[in-house]
């Protein structure tokens, strides 16, 4: 743990020197240009005094261009300041998550969670202390999507797995670089917005704002009513009322489609903080070498037809979006109607549409990947002694030695192994043995497996299977459901989609609990047996002990057990799997644990 923490704990306390020698600095910066004013006060009152014009002149222009360089140098050490911040909470946070202390990350993907999804509910997938909470580093909108869709199954073929499980590998050895890309998302807003407003107004065509002799007519316009305000106004060779009436012209101009034009001024700004943050990611990924064939397909698929670099067009963009931001200025509206700035920026908003804006979603797309394989490459950073799966397509099969759940500090491993010759692991054992937690524990690992990342394991090997649970089963009120029920729709689909020949990895935990014994352990059995003549291979655990008498009537089943031992009239649970049929029962031990009288 410690060899793991040394990176991160050095790099906090290198920017937190760094932050107090940048805090210094400004604190030294402030007080300069505090006294370069008051020197420059003084010495201007006594030029003036002494009518001493020259001087009075040129002592004003060394103090502007003194305190304009202050001035900019300050805003500059501000935005490092800024970044040193950042670093120091992004390693911080890399602390807290290799410490198991990274339950209170905000970010646990609350949102996507999915009632109906075949195992994400189950395997703890996104939610309160989930596996998308733990490992997500993604700032984007689009960052955490691409990271659902790997965590949700979204994972492709054989070919694609290994693509990723290359860039991983690569992505992993370049802290500096992950942290950098972290950072330009975090610089400029804490929250980035969905950018499908964005994505389909860069798309759209607006006819209006594209006819040619309107943006003829827009751009001589101004010119014209300047040439008139200069004759009429200052040079006095023209009636005044000719500019006049220019302006009144380019007033009435102005209130033809406001509504619209407000709302696509609007829009621009809304994304400003978000395009700078494209832009600083973008020119991040453009500017690396990178080896991994994943990564350079990335970086080609946001190059323009004319292969010109996507941050420079997105720079474009930035810079039309600055331009708007004078409306703020209590001027504007003068130099509005002197100029149709409203009308020159939008016509400028629809040029770089037409030239940049459907590649805008090619290029988001392009930072979410990164930002998805990031996280991914953080468990492998963090975790150097876990293993990259092999994964295959062999007929179903799931091997793994030292596998242990990837979200638990005081974990303990197992070996697992199940193949074609023992498609369905029966799983007994007493209360708070285990049995649930290794079910998950494949289920994770498996889930890393396929996006794409390291797992918790010394040695994995799978082929890809489609993962399906029936595990935390509950009433559906709305729908009038029982949990019995629900189960039953639940193991139907698993039945079924086995049946259809599709390889499925399926992990069943106390089936049919919400019935009598003797239906439960009929139906399990049928269960059990129809799932033993399939394809497919999985995971069953079971408090009905009679169940496991099918692996003497069936060599694809096979029996493995947890135990609990009694120290000091005491119960420990060591959690380690065994061979073999539970022998041990603790119901009524917990129950007097609890508090709970037993008269027997």
């Amino acid at each position: 743990m410690d060899n793991i923490s040394r990176p991160y704990e050095r790099r906090v306390e290198r920017f937190k020197n760094l932050l107090k020698k940048q805090e210094k600095t400004e604190k030294e910066i402030s007080i300069i240009r505090l006294l370069l004013f008051i020197i420059e006060l003084n010495i201007g009152i006594y030029f003036y005094l002494q009518g001493k014009k020259l001087l009075l002149y040129i002592s004003l222009i060394v103090f502007l261009g003194t305190f304009t360089f202050l001035v900019i140098s300050h805003r500059r050490l501000r935005n490092r300041i800024k970044y040193s911040k950042l670093f120091i909470e992004i390693n911080n946070d890399s602390l807290k998550r290799i410490n198991g202390e990274w339950y209170d990350f905000t970010d646990d993907g609350e949102d996507f969670k999915d009632h109906n999804h075949n195992y994400s509910e189950d395997l703890d997938i996104f939610g309160k202390r989930s596996l998308f909470q733990w490992i997500n580093t993604a700032k984007t909108f689009i960052g955490k999507q691409k990271l659902r869709e790997l965590f949700s199954g979204v994972v492709g073929n054989l070919e694609d797995i290994k693509e990723r499980q290359n860039a991983v590998e690569e992505l992993s050895n370049k802290l500096n670089w992950r942290q950098e890309f972290l950072a330009e998302a975090l610089i400029e807003s804490k929250n980035i917005h969905d950018p499908q407003e964005l994505i389909s107004w860069a798309i759209e065509k607006n006819q209006y704002f594209n006819s040619p002799f309107r943006i003829g007519l827009i751009r001589i316009m101004p010119i014209l009513t300047l040439i008139l305000m200069a004759q009429g106004y200052v040079l006095s060779i023209i009636p005044t009322y000719w500019p006049t009436f220019a302006l009144v012209i380019q007033f009435i101009f102005l209130l033809t489609k406001a509504m619209e034009r407000n709302n696509l001024i609007d829009l621009a700004e809304r994304y400003s903080d978000d395009l700078r943050a494209y832009y600083n990611m973008l020119k991040l990924i453009e500017d690396h070498r990178f080896k991994s064939i994943l990564l350079q397909k990335i970086q080609r698929e946001i190059r323009n037809e004319e292969g010109e670099l996507a941050y420079k067009q997105i720079d474009e963009l930035t810079s039309i979006v600055n331009a708007i931001s004078n409306r703020r200025n209590s001027l504007y509206s003068i130099f509005n109607i002197i100029t149709l700035w409203d009308f020159q920026t939008i016509i400028a908003l629809e040029k770089w549409k037409k030239s940049s804006g459907k590649n805008l979603k090619t290029w988001l797309e392009a930072i979410g990947k990164f930002e998805a394989l990031s996280s991914l490459a953080v468990i492998r950073y963090d975790n150097q002694n876990w293993t990259m799966p092999d994964i295959n397509e062999e007929e179903s099969i799931f091997e793994a030695e030292d596998l242990g759940h990837p979200l638990l500090i005081n974990r303990v491993s197992n070996d697992l192994t199940i193949n074609k010759d023992h498609r369905v692991v029966l799983i007994t054992g007493s209360n708070m043995s285990g049995k649930s937690t290794l079910l998950r524990t494949a289920g994770v690992n498996l889930v890393l497996a396929y996006a794409g990342a390291p797992v918790c394991s010394s040695y994995f090997k799978t082929s890809i299977m489609d993962i399906m649970t029936c595990m935390r089963v509950e009433d559906n009120l709305s729908e009038s459901i029982s949990s019995f029920y629900a189960e039953l729709l639940r193991i139907k689909s698993i039945i079924e989609e086995a049946k259809s020949g599709t390889r499925v990895f399926y992990l069943l935990d106390e089936i049919f609990r919400g019935t009598n014994s003797i239906d439960r352990h009929t139906g399990a059995k049928v269960l059990v047996n129809k799932l033993s003549d399939t394809n497919s291979i999985g995971m069953v655990s079971t408090h009905d002990l009679e169940l496991c008498d099918l692996e003497s009537e069936n060599s694809r089943i096979v029996n493995f057990h947890f135990r609990e031992f009694y120290e000091d009239n005491e119960i420990h649970f060591d959690y380690k799997l065994r061979s073999g049929v539970s022998t041990t029962r603790n119901a009524i031990y917990l129950m007097k644990l609890a508090g709970i009288e037993i008269n027997q």
